[in-house]
């Protein structure tokens, strides 16, 4: 899982997700967003690792953050690539290997 930025080339919407999923070792993504505007998919043009570059942990106070990530945001399932169709979301607490 990582973190991805978004850009809908068409209606010029910018956006961000921590529901990015890669494969592992890489940062070739596997399921694609949905911009909510154009409802077309995209896929993140920058990913990065989730936790802090400064201190290495998800959710830090660093004094100088380089990012805006807000693990609170409600994560939007209509325009999620992996939730679209399937009975657990990215939010759930199972992971692949559960899922046969």
């Amino acid at each position: 899982q990582k973190y991805g930025y978004f850009h809908c080339k068409d209606c010029k919407t910018r956006w961000e997700s921590a529901y990015v999923w890669c494969i592992s070792g890489s940062n070739k993504v596997y399921f694609k967003q949905l911009c909510r505007k154009c409802q077309k998919g995209f896929n993140p043009y920058r990913v990065e690792a989730i936790q802090c570059q400064i201190c290495s942990k998800t959710r830090c106070s660093c004094p100088q953050k380089k990012r805006h990530i807000d693990l609170k945001r409600p994560h939007r399932q209509e325009l999620c690539g992996r939730c679209r169709g399937k009975r657990l979301s990215c939010d759930s607490t199972y992971s692949f290997k559960y899922i046969v």
